[in-house]
């Protein structure tokens, strides 16, 4: 089950990245041309929280079952910031749990403004800060603190 969960983890990240780019380049767009907060916008914002919703449930999942964040390896006391094990027990699920926060609050405050300016600003300010962190926190291939491919298959 681990390998189908990494794999999908793995893979739903491109789907929570694209919904997030959508839904500030929608946010920006509504800003900036002071449009109205059409029900396609709704949607892109809806989905956008959906889907880093999904990829977070997914997340504590593999976090349950992966031998890099099991209670076994932690017992290593040799933890330092460049140690795989450190970096997903702690940065990467810390970082990304409070990503998922940040997005849940702006995606519901800005369901609830007054104005469709209000609604595009809302939703740009929280999504902006969200995708940051998650870009942070996400495991490159070329970041120092763990590496990981692109995409993990089977």
């Amino acid at each position: 089950m681990y390998p189908i969960i990494l794999t999908l983890h793995s893979g739903f990240r491109w789907m929570v990245l694209a919904g997030l780019l959508a839904a500030v380049i929608t946010a920006m767009w509504g800003v900036a041309g002071n449009r109205p907060f059409t029900t396609r916008a709704n949607a892109i914002r809806h989905w956008a929280a959906t889907l880093t919703e999904i990829q977070l449930v997914l997340g504590f999942v593999l976090y349950s079952l992966s031998p890099v964040t099991s209670i076994k390896a932690a017992g290593n006391n040799a933890v330092w910031l460049g140690n795989q094990q450190f970096f997903f027990s702690y940065v990467h699920a810390g970082l990304m749990f409070l990503a998922v926060v940040a997005l849940s609050i702006g995606s519901a405050k800005a369901k609830r403004a007054d104005t469709d300016r209000q609604k595009y600003q809302t939703m740009l300010r929280w999504y902006v800060l969200a995708l940051l962190v998650i870009l942070a926190a996400v495991p490159w291939p070329f970041s120092p603190l763990a590496d990981r491919p692109y995409l993990r298959l089977f």
